[in-house]
C-alpha cells in the first residue's frame, strides 16, 4: 500500500482546496481555515497520536460547518417570514434583508372569505333568472345553466332573491292579523296618526320597544300568514308559496359563480417570484459577516465532522500489528461521540435560533413590560396640594 503522507501539525489554505469553493475567496475564511485544522487536530490528539486526516480533510469539514450553519440560519429565517416572502422576487437575495411583517399575503388568504359572504373576494358573481309560471313551484337552475351554455356541476347558487314583506312595512302600515285591529293603528302612536304626521312629528319610544315591536310582527307573520320562502337543494329550487297565475312571467332572480373559475383564481402562476421554500433566495453566508458567537458554533461542528472522518478512517482497519502486540483503533468511539457532537450542536442551534424569532421575542418585550408595571405599581404616588 502506497505510504499517503498524513497531517504534519500545520498546513497552508489556498482557493480551490475545499470541494465547492463557497468561502474560497473570503479572506476572513482563508485566515481561520488553518487555524481551525490545527485546533481539529490538537483536539483530536496530535501531536502526542497521529491523525490520519490530511489538511483538505480539515478545510473540506470546515466548508460544511459554515454551510451547515447557513442553511440552519435561513431556514429559521424562512419559516419566521415566509407569509411575506411569498411572491417577492427571486432575484432578490434575502440574506441582508429586514423584512417587516405585512397584511398583503394575510388579506390575499383571506379574500376566499370575502367571496363567500359576498362581499369582496376575486371570484366572480354572475346574475341570472328564471321565469316563473302560475301553479309551478319547482325549477331545475342547472337545466337553466345548460340552457344558456353553463354546465350544470360547474354552478354554485350563492344568493336567491325572494324575501317576504319587511316586518317594519306592516310595523308601520300593516292590516288587521287577528288582533281586532290593523298593525298600523296598533303602532299607529310612533306614525301618522292621533295627529302626529309624518316627517313633521315623532312620538319617540325606546329603541328596544321598536325592535320588541318588530319581532312581534314576524312572529305573527309566520305563525298567521303564509310564509316566503324556498327550499334549494342541489341546484334544484322550490318556491313557497306556490306562484299564482298572477306570477306568470315574472322574472325570479339569484346569484351565482362558477366552480371553475374559483379553483382557477385560487393558482396564480408567478414565474420569477417566490412560490414555495425552495426558491426564496436566501444564498449561503459571508463568512466574514458572521460574529464570533456563530464562529465558535462552526468550529465546535468542523471539530465534530472531523471525528467522523477519522473513524471512517480508523474503521478500514479493526486493530493494527505491531512487534510483539497489536493496537485496537477507536471507530467507534470516534463515530459515536461524532454523532452525539453533531446532534447536540444543531438542536443548540435551533433552540438559539427560536429564542430570537418574532414571536419569542415580541413575548419576551411583552414579559419586561409587566414587570415594569409591577414595579412602578409598588411605587408610591405623590399627592399633591396646591
Amino acid at each position: 500500500m502506497a505510504n499517503i503522507p498524513i497531517y504534519p501539525g500545520s498546513s497552508s489554505f489556498f482557493p480551490g482546496q475545499t470541494p465547492f469553493g463557497f468561502y474560497d475567496n473570503d479572506y476572513q475564511f482563508q485566515q481561520d481555515a488553518d487555524k481551525v485544522a490545527k485546533f481539529c487536530a490538537q483536539r483530536l490528539g496530535w501531536p502526542i497520536e497521529n491523525v490520519e486526516l490530511q489538511a483538505v480533510n480539515f478545510y473540506t469539514a470546515f466548508e460544511e460547518a459554515v454551510t451547515v450553519y447557513g442553511n440552519e440560519l435561513y431556514a429559521y429565517r424562512l419559516r419566521d417570514n415566509y407569509l411575506n416572502l411569498e411572491g417577492s422576487l427571486t432575484s432578490s437575495t434575502q440574506n441582508q434583508a429586514i423584512i417587516t411583517p405585512s397584511m398583503a399575503n394575510i388579506i390575499r388568504i383571506s379574500e376566499q372569505y370575502g367571496t363567500e359572504a359576498g362581499v369582496g373576494g376575486n371570484v366572480n358573481w354572475y346574475s341570472g333568472s328564471v321565469v316563473l309560471t302560475g301553479s309551478q313551484q319547482d325549477y331545475d337552475l342547472d337545466a337553466w345553466a345548460t340552457a344558456n351554455g353553463i354546465s350544470g356541476s360547474n354552478l354554485e347558487i350563492k344568493r336567491v332573491f325572494y324575501q317576504g314583506v319587511p316586518a317594519s312595512a306592516d310595523y308601520y302600515y300593516g292590516g288587521g292579523i287577528g288582533l281586532g285591529a290593523g298593525w298600523g293603528t296598533f303602532f299607529g302612536g310612533l306614525g301618522g296618526v292621533a295627529g302626529y304626521g309624518y316627517g313633521t312629528n315623532w312620538f319617540v319610544t325606546p329603541l328596544s320597544y321598536n325592535v320588541a315591536a318588530l319581532q312581534e310582527v314576524e312572529l305573527a307573520e309566520d305563525i298567521l300568514t303564509s310564509a316566503f320562502s324556498f327550499q334549494l337543494i342541489n341546484n334544484k329550487l322550490r318556491i313557497f308559496p306556490v306562484p299564482t297565475d298572477a306570477d306568470t312571467g315574472i322574472h325570479f332572480w339569484f346569484q351565482y359563480l362558477l366552480k371553475d373559475e374559483r379553483l382557477a383564481d385560487s393558482i396564480t402562476q408567478s414565474p420569477g417570484q417566490v412560490s414555495n421554500v425552495s426558491n426564496a433566495n436566501y444564498a449561503n453566508p459571508t463568512y466574514t459577516q458572521i460574529n464570533s458567537i456563530g464562529r465558535s458554533w462552526i468550529f465546535e461542528y468542523t471539530l465534530a465532522i472531523t471525528k467522523e472522518m477519522l473513524g471512517y478512517v480508523r474503521g478500514k482497519y479493526t486493530t493494527v500489528p505491531i512487534p510483539g502486540a497489536e493496537v485496537t483503533l477507536n471507530q467507534q468511539d470516534l463515530l459515536s461521540s461524532a454523532t452525539a457532537d453533531k446532534t447536540a450542536l444543531i438542536e443548540r442551534l435551533r433552540a438559539y435560533f427560536d429564542e430570537t424569532s418574532r414571536e419569542a421575542l415580541l413575548q419576551r418585550r411583552k414579559n419586561e413590560s409587566d414587570h415594569a408595571q409591577s414595579e412602578l405599581n409598588k411605587t408610591p404616588m405623590t399627592i399633591f396640594i396646591g
